[in-house]
């Protein structure tokens, strides 16, 4: 009985002491977090906000005027949209979507900070949706960029912009795909997916990563009512970049074309086809004149790789094409029959495709 006392007591300071020293961890550890991540993402989300603008577009529109010794007709700005934008410049440029200031007659941005500014258009890429404008304000704070592309499935990230035009508004959500196209809402598509709610006016602002950098431009949303559903798309940063660096430069976004219609190989076709790859690209047209058709590509080849990746989808082979600039040569391994190919097809001029 004694033995069972003393046991039982033993237990008891046993249990006193662990008790004790979880406290003690808890205490410690705890503290540590609350410095370090007590304001949650409060500190990340002030260094990118100030660069987040709200967009307000406006159209002129023809109006009467009732007074009889003045003109009949009279030119009115009426509003006709509202986004977001991001200013990645301190010399004035601003990202945005295309579609939030296309056919605007005027374009007018308002910062965190209370300024407002009429901006000016410096051009677009409707095939990516993209567009860049500038404002002359003077101390314009400015976003840092993420282009390392090291984002991954399952980061966290932050979306800010202005939905439905009730003022600038930050959510919170992951990664939730890399890579997305085949969606049917840009000619060039290589989307990062995420549950940040994106609302319409969320459109060109911001999405950034958890130090407060800017990773992509959200643009669209997958939505049966309208509203957000916990998929959302942005335009990957590193992409965004590439485009406003071309506008800077020439005006314009020029991309490598190749000439070619063509789908992929799947394990069924191959058998179906009696190919003798079960996976590539099948050509199935080449246009007249092209740099394919200069370079003696048919249809019924097969393309294996081109500049050492591999082509498999032909929507990221379109994209990997189109990366290149027009002139650059190329490097295409292929198969023609039972005889694989090498051949070197200089790049042309990319037509122009409107969105």
């Amino acid at each position: 009985m004694i033995n069972t006392k003393w046991s039982q007591i033993s237990l008891a300071i046993l249990f006193g002491l662990c008790i004790g020293l979880i406290y003690l961890l808890v205490r410690q550890h705890g503290f540590t977090y609350t410095t370090t991540h007590g304001q949650g993402y409060s500190a990340s989300v002030q260094k990118a906000a100030p660069a987040v603008v709200n967009i307000y577009t406006h159209k002129y529109l023809q109006t009467r005027k009732a007074h009889l010794n003045m003109p009949n007709t009279q030119m009115v700005a009426a509003p006709v949209g509202l986004g977001s934008g991001v200013i990645v410049s301190n010399k004035g440029y601003i990202l945005t979507n295309y579609h939030v200031i296309k056919d605007a007659d005027k374009i007018i941005i308002a910062l965190q900070d209370g300024r407002q500014s009429l901006v000016q258009l410096v051009g677009s890429d409707p095939a990516t949706d993209l567009a860049l404008l500038k404002t002359d304000l003077a101390n314009l704070p400015s976003i840092a960029i993420d282009e390392s592309d090291k984002l991954t499935v399952g980061d966290l990230v932050l979306a800010i912009g202005n939905p439905f035009g009730i003022g600038q508004t930050v959510t919170m959500g992951i990664v939730s795909a890399l890579g997305r196209n085949q969606l049917g809402l840009n000619i060039y598509e290589n989307f990062i997916q995420t549950d940040a709610a994106i609302n319409p006016g969320n459109s060109g602002g911001a999405l950034i990563n958890a130090s407060g950098q800017l990773v992509g431009i959200n643009t669209a949303i997958y939505s049966n009512s309208g509203g957000s559903q916990g998929i959302g798309f942005a335009i990957p940063a590193s992409d965004a970049v590439e485009i406003m660096n071309d506008i800077i430069e020439t005006g314009k976004v020029e991309r490598g074309y190749l000439g070619i219609e063509a789908r992929q190989i799947t394990q069924m076709n191959a058998e179906m086809l009696n190919l003798s790859v079960s996976q590539g690209l099948l050509i199935s047209n080449v246009t007249q004149e092209s740099p394919a058709h200069k370079a003696g590509l048919h249809p019924g080849d097969i393309l294996i790789s081109i500049n050492g990746e591999s082509t498999i989808n032909p929507l990221e082979t379109r994209n990997q094409v189109a990366k290149y600039k027009p002139g650059k040569s190329i490097s295409v391994i292929g198969i023609r029959g039972a005889q694989s190919f090498q051949t070197t097809i200089t790049l042309g001029k990319q037509p122009m495709i409107s969105n």
